[in-house]
C-alpha cells in the first residue's frame, strides 16, 4: 500500500529529492511491521528497498564460524539501511533484526536507485554515512580485541555516549543481552559488569537511558586494565 509524501519527508535523506520525486516515490513505497527478533534484512538475496526505520530499534549482526551471533552496530529511528544492497546489486553484507516492535518503511530499489545517482547530495550523504558506518566497525573490532571483560564492555559504553547528542546520556539503551553480542560475552557477565559499574557511580539507569559518568567510566576501564 502506498504512503503519503510527507512521511518520506520525516527522513533527512529524502529531504536532498525534489518534491515531485518524492510523490513518484511515495506512490511505490510501503510500510511493514516487524515483531521483537524478527530478521528484517538477510544476507540471502539482494535487498528489494531501500529501508527507513520509522520506529522500533534495529541491530546488524553477523555470525561467526560456529554460529555465534556477533553485534555490528544498532540502527536507530530515522536512520536508513540496505543502502549497500541497493547499490551494488548484491546481497546485504549483514543481517538486520528488530530489537523491539518495529516499522520499516520501504522505498523500492528499481525506483530510488536513479534518483540517488542523479543528485549529488544524495551520494554524498550516503558516502558520509558509509564511512562512519567502516569507522564506527574498526572500532568496534579494536573492543573484540581487548582481553578484560569490563574493560571491553566500558569501552563500548564510551563509544555509545559519543554517538549520541549528550555525551553523559546513552538514549535508548541497549538491553544486557544486545551489549552481550556486541562485546563477545555472555549476558549474566555484562550484569555483573553493570552492577559493578552502578555500584562505582559510573552509570545510572534513568528509565530507558543510561546516564553516564564519562570520567568515571574511563577511570574504571584503566584500572581494570592493570
Amino acid at each position: 500500500m502506498a504512503i503519503h509524501p510527507s512521511l518520506l519527508q520525516q527522513f533527512v535523506l529524502m529531504r536532498l529529492f525534489q518534491a515531485d520525486a518524492l510523490a513518484s516515490l511515495a506512490a511505490h513505497s510501503s510500510m511493514h511491521a516487524f515483531s521483537k527478533r524478527e530478521v528484517v534484512l538477510s544476507k540471502e538475496n539482494p535487498s528489494s528497498s531501500l529501508m527507513f526505520l520509522l520506529e522500533g530499534r534495529l541491530q546488524a549482526i553477523d555470525f561467526t564460524l560456529d554460529g555465534r551471533e556477533v553485534g555490528l552496530h544498532f540502527i536507530e529511528e530515522g536512520h536508513y539501511f540496505g543502502e549497500i544492497s541497493v547499490l551494488d546489486g548484491l546481497a546485504s553484507p549483514e543481517v538486520i533484526i528488530a530489537n523491539k516492535r518495529s516499522q520499516v518503511v520501504m522505498v523500492p530499489a528499481r525506483e530510488i536507485r536513479s534518483h540517488i545517482f542523479a543528485s549529488p547530495q544524495a551520494i554524498e550523504a550516503i558516502t558520509s554515512g558509509l564511512t562512519k558506518r567502516i569507522r564506527t566497525q574498526s572500532n568496534q573490532r579494536q573492543i573484540l580485541g581487548i582481553i578484560s571483560p569490563l574493560q571491553r564492555i566500558c569501552a563500548l559504553l564510551q563509544n555509545l555516549s559519543k554517538e549520541g547528542k549528550d555525551p553523559e546520556v546513552i538514549a535508548n539503551a541497549p538491553t544486557h543481552q544486545e551489549i552481550a553480542i556486541m562485546v563477545n560475552l555472555t549476558r549474566e557477565t555484562v550484569t555483573r559488569a553493570f552492577q559493578v559499574l552502578q555500584s562505582q557511580g559510573a552509570l545510572a539507569r534513568e528509565g530507558d537511558d543510561l546516564k553516564v559518568n564519562t570520567a568515571k567510566l574511563k577511570q574504571l576501564a584503566e584500572k581494570s586494565a592493570d
